[in-house]
């Protein structure tokens, strides 16, 4: 079962910056599902799994937000 973090209503960084914490908890192997609005938030998360060797499992746009899926 993945982990889930709502960041909805955060500015950009802020959901990048807290994914990048929260998923220092995540077991190995596991999956963290990042929610967040902010319209840079694809381009970021994105960047940022590439920076940091992390795999980005998914990512939907949901209308109003978006979901990102990154394995740990």
């Amino acid at each position: 079962m993945a982990e889930v973090l709502d960041c909805r209503g955060m500015r950009c960084p802020q959901p990048v910056l807290k994914t990048a914490v929260k998923i220092q908890t995540v077991p190995a192997g596991s999956t963290l599902e990042i929610m967040a609005d902010c319209t840079e938030f694809p381009h970021q998360i994105k960047e940022w799994c590439d920076q940091t060797g992390r795999v980005l499992v998914n990512l939907v746009d949901n209308g109003t937000y978006h979901t990102a899926t990154i394995r740990s």
